[in-house]
């Protein structure tokens, strides 16, 4: 899938060989035909991440469609099937039987939490969650989560691995539902939401809010270093502001249902913006993604400065 594909092509821009695997051949022929697109565009376009070229990228892939195969030799193993528990839980089981005490099993997952993927496993303290942003390739987050039973060598191990390929990886010290990104995110969604659905504003008008307001900084700065900057520190901010932030937030109204009336008006106004057909969809994120790159871009050459 895309997230497979994409860590697939992070992993080889930094210098690292990958093997992929799935159960289906059509699936790993799909997938190496996708990626060498992908690299031979962003190559001609002068965005093709790492120091190697496409073509020397291209020859660290291989696919294979046997498990014990795939993983031989391998050091870091990050899975990548769909949001589904027991799948999950199956290939983690025939993975724990296979590799040895120094390889780090690896998880995608976005919501399912390390004490439901991996215990009970005979490897749990080699486990661990690395939440990567849609597409891993343009966004470099990546929140690491460790099981209860982690050890702490696996969470350090991976942090420097993935740091070494130009990802941006952050550490949580204990799981939590939804882990930090969705938490933060899930909470922006329900606002805007209960905004829309009490006729407050718009649904073109409040992703502008975000787009061309807070997002600008959000970009290049969190909500807590807004607070610093915004005062004279952080300690400021909260006494000029801890009362009115506690008074609008005592408005907030209850977790939408995210049915009915709200989710009929947002999507007939996302539609009217892109049609919901999938020439219109992808042509939106091919734009999405370009200014993803571009941001990249403006956001290295700005931290060199």
């Amino acid at each position: 899938g895309l997230i497979g594909r994409s860590w697939a092509m992070v992993f080889a821009a930094g210098g690292f060989k990958v093997k992929l695997y799935d159960i289906a051949q059509q699936q790993l022929t799909s997938a190496l035909e996708n990626i060498r697109k992908q690299m031979k565009d962003m190559e001609k376009s002068g965005v093709l991440k790492g120091a190697l070229s496409a073509d020397q990228q291209l020859a660290l892939i291989s696919v294979c469609t046997d498990l014990k195969a795939a993983v031989e030799g391998a050091t870091f193993i990050q899975e990548c099937t769909p949001e589904n528990l027991e799948l999950k839980k199956k290939i983690f089981g025939q993975l724990d039987l296979i590799v040895g005490d120094n390889v780090i099993l690896s998880s995608s997952t976005s919501c399912l939490l390390p004490s439901k993927l991996f215990t009970g496993l005979k490897h749990v303290k080699q486990c661990i969650v690395s939440h990567p942003v849609n597409p891993p390739y343009f966004v470099p987050l990546v929140e690491i989560v460790p099981h209860p039973e982690t050890d702490p060598s696996t969470t350090e191990r991976t942090y420097a691995l993935l740091k070494k390929i130009g990802q941006s990886p952050v550490r949580l010290n204990r799981e939590i539902e939804g882990f930090v990104l969705n938490r933060l995110q899930y909470a922006v969604i329900s606002e805007a939401w209960r905004l829309v659905g009490e006729g407050v504003m718009s649904p073109t008008d409040l992703d502008l809010v975000m787009s061309d307001g807070l997002g600008m900084r959000y970009a290049f700065i969190g909500p807590l270093e807004t607070m610093h900057l915004n005062a004279e520190g952080v300690s400021n901010y909260c006494e000029r502001y801890a009362e009115g932030m506690r008074l609008v937030l005592n408005t907030f109204g209850p977790v939408p249902e995210f049915s009915g009336e709200t989710v009929q008006k947002v999507n007939q106004a996302l539609s009217e913006k892109i049609p919901v057909v999938p020439k219109a969809l992808d042509a939106r994120r091919k734009w999405r993604d370009e200014c993803l790159i571009g941001l990249a871009k403006l956001k290295t050459q700005m931290k060199s400065n």
